[in-house]
């Protein structure tokens, strides 16, 4: 063997081991991997068990005005399915503070204007129209799916169009 190709083997022998020591059977490694990975996993089950409503989500990477803005139809408040008998509710809430909930029956539809906030720590939904207060609990807001529950203990149920 020529002395540049002995060099050469020593040097790819050399790598080998290294390579080999190092990092496929380095069981520090394989230890900070395995602790990363409970680390993370533990992360993200913390995140998850503890969503501010009570239905969820646990978590969300919208902010609670962005799942909120849009058009919402109810459809049940209580036992109450909705559209029912030519009845139908709707809201709609803009981003800035303003909401709109119309009342529609068969071709006739009526529409009241008001403003809504976050209060209670974004536990809750204050809607203010014509002079009256009206406060919702928020038990679940997703992109599709708003449930509120009023002071008269009413379920109400929306989801988005």
């Amino acid at each position: 063997m020529l002395k540049t190709e002995q060099n050469n083997l020593f040097i790819c022998g050399f790598e080998m081991n290294y390579l080999l020591l190092h990092h496929k059977f380095n069981p520090m490694k394989k230890t900070q991997k395995t602790l990363f990975f409970a680390a993370t996993l533990m992360t993200v089950l913390n995140f998850a068990s503890c969503g501010k409503y009570d239905d969820g989500p646990g978590f969300s990477l919208r902010s609670k005005t962005a799942r909120l803005t849009g058009e919402w139809e109810v459809v049940r408040i209580g036992t109450q399915t909705f559209p029912s008998q030519g009845y139908s509710l709707e809201f709609e809430f803009e981003k800035k503070g303003d909401f709109k909930y119309t009342y529609s029956y068969g071709t006739y539809s009526y529409s009241y204007a008001g403003d809504w906030e976050f209060s209670g720590d974004k536990e809750d939904l204050e809607l203010t129209f014509d002079g009256t207060v009206e406060i919702f609990e928020i038990k679940r807001l997703t992109n599709k799916e708003l449930w509120l529950e009023d002071d008269t203990n009413q379920e109400w149920k929306l989801e988005a169009l």
